[in-house]
């Protein structure tokens, strides 16, 4: 195409005088109106900003497409996807992309694919599926419709018999299917059988154990243990989720659950599984089956069907004694009063002389710690794990066993002879009362960051008079001096290196409930002094603390353990509880 533009300077026109440049420009006459402000004025250029639309008609060379292709060297069309087009206005021809591409056919490969479905509205109909194919699209509808590109509609294809390959499909599919369905229902009946089996052979293999435990004592209590159901405790803790945990022991997880009857309890569940576990579950249902005192924690029932049994216990909600006595955190820790020390260790030494005097059979506890006696809402006293305790005759007074229990905790001299005995209960509970006095950890860390065991430091600390440096600074505000002498001549007594030399569970509840006694007739006393109510207490009960704990001091002169026991439980009835 060529364009020549000539000026023609006529210098004698009316418009030279105030115009003497020329314009020239290729516009679309169709879109473009002359106006003679466009010479004495700059209205184009702001009208148009100096442009107008062109439109240029054009073609390749001066032959028809037949006559091109002759000739594939000069060819203008050849590339893939494009369609050759004489041209509308002469000679010539056009060369386009092929239906379903767009692009620049002049260029090679520069006709691509148009994604048709992309395009707003779709070409398919709404209830059809529109996909993209190369060099155009397909629209796909509806299972038994028919698309029609005529009406481009989808059409009832069912009027006539199925497709023989849809019958054979869905008949294959609804095959598939049923075989499926019957597998997993036949598999999961398979596993529940197995289940059920093994939950039965856990429970025969458990239940002789136990009545093996209990043949020798009391088989009857055995009956009076409600037995549960996997299921039911599964059901009860949320399939022992861990958010229910209440607490994690040396041999066992402590959950929270809630029974079908909304009683809330605890659950214990051994951590490992090995024979071990075994018999020491077995041991504790079977002592905890014999033992019936308000102040040990009371066992619901337990479970057979798992390969270790499970235990079911009363829930405790406030903890146990070491957390609140120790807790990390010393804003959460609970106050203790000096009257609720003495209590606690009162109800503790309570259940520690009922399992050795007053059970069925003598049982000595083994683990005696503060972490093992827990506290109610009203601070009373529930001691707990009996797993590594030991039953013997009426006759006997010692057993060898292995030695176990905890550091800190631990009876010397059952340790060097494992010779277990009531004796060694009472260095343990020594141990808690040192805690009562001093809220020190059994192992502690002192000033110079290094472990110190408090019976040590306790006994060094008293034998060098400086006791009270060391005691709880609550217990020295609210406890006199003769109490606090008096609670730790009884910690020393329980701490003696000899067993022999330590008093008995029994006479440290005496002087325990003597202490407590003493107390209260100081309280209402100075109650009666100020005109204020006091608590009632047994015309005799000053008289009580003399008679009855020199009996118990005189008890070792008996010649079996229970020859004081029904004249003792007498005098309790006068105790305030």
């Amino acid at each position: 195409m060529e364009l020549r533009g000539h000026s023609f300077m006529n210098r004698s026109t009316t418009s030279w005088h105030f115009n003497p440049c020329g314009y020239s420009m290729v516009v679309e006459a169709e879109n473009f109106v002359f106006n003679s402000e466009y010479i004495t004025t700059t209205r184009f250029n702001d009208t148009y900003k100096g442009r107008q639309p062109v439109v240029l008609d054009w073609a390749i060379g001066n032959v028809t497409c037949e006559a091109a292709r002759r000739n594939m060297s000069s060819y203008a069309c050849r590339t893939g996807n494009t369609v050759c087009v004489d041209s509308p206005n002469g000679l010539g021809y056009l060369c386009n992309c092929s239906s379903g591409y767009q692009g620049n056919p002049y260029l090679s490969n520069g006709c691509t694919d148009v994604n048709e479905c992309e395009h707003s509205p779709s070409p398919c109909p709404k209830s059809a599926t529109c996909q993209n194919i190369v060099g155009g699209y397909q629209c796909s509808c509806p299972f038994g419709g028919n698309f029609s590109k005529e009406t481009n509609s989808c059409t009832n294809g069912l009027i006539g018999k199925p497709p023989e390959g849809v019958i054979i499909g869905l008949s294959c599919g609804i095959g598939v299917l049923f075989i499926a369905l019957v597998s997993t229902l036949l598999i999961r009946r398979w596993n529940q059988g197995i289940k059920i089996r093994v939950r039965k052979a856990h429970f025969r293999r458990n239940k002789c154990l136990v009545l093996e435990q209990l043949i020798s004592s009391d088989e009857s209590a055995m009956h009076s243990t409600k037995i549960f159901s996997l299921d039911e405790l599964e059901k009860a803790t949320d399939n022992f989720d861990s958010a229910r945990i209440l607490g994690l022991g040396g041999h066992g997880t402590v959950y929270k659950g809630i029974l079908s009857d909304q009683r809330v309890v605890a659950i214990k569940k051994s951590k490992m599984v090995d024979q071990i576990e075994i018999d020491q579950f077995i041991n504790e249902l079977a002592i905890m089956s014999q033992i019936n005192h308000r102040n040990v924690v009371k066992l619901f029932g337990c479970c057979l069907e798992s390969e270790v049994p499970l235990l079911v216990y009363e829930f405790i909600s406030n903890g146990t004694l070491s957390e609140i006595l120790h807790g990390d955190n010393l804003s959460s820790r609970i106050s203790l009063t000096w009257d609720d020390r003495i209590r606690i260790a009162s109800e503790a030494s309570s259940a520690l002389a009922y399992l050795h005097s007053a059970a069925s059979i003598p049982i000595f506890h083994r683990d005696v710690k503060s972490a093992n006696i827990l506290l109610t809402d009203n601070v009373s006293v529930k001691v707990a794990d009996f797993g590594a305790s030991r039953s013997i005759s009426i006759d006997e007074t010692r057993v060898v066993t292995a030695v176990q229990g905890t550091f800190g905790y631990l009876d010397p001299e059952y340790y060097h002879t494992g010779q277990l005995t009531e004796k060694s209960d009472v260095y343990s509970f020594g141990v808690i009362i040192v805690e009562l006095l001093t809220r020190k950890k059994s192992i502690f860390l002192d000033s110079h960051g290094e472990n110190k065991n408090l019976c040590h430091f306790f006994v060094q600390r008293q034998q060098d008079n400086t006791i009270m440096e060391i005691v709880d600074v609550q217990v020295l505000e609210e406890g006199t001096e003769r109490q606090i002498d008096e609670m730790a001549s009884l910690a020393m007594a329980c701490l003696k290196h000899r067993g022999e030399e330590r008093p008995t569970m029994k006479e440290v509840e005496l002087r325990l409930q003597s202490m407590r006694g003493k107390m209260v007739m100081k309280r209402n006393h100075e109650l009666e002094r100020h005109g204020e109510a006091v608590t009632l207490l047994p015309s005799n009960y000053s008289n009580y603390f003399s008679t009855s704990f020199g009996a118990a001091n005189s008890s070792n002169q008996c010649v079996t353990r229970c020859c004081t026991m029904e004249r003792e439980l007498v005098s309790w009835t006068d105790l305030p509880r």
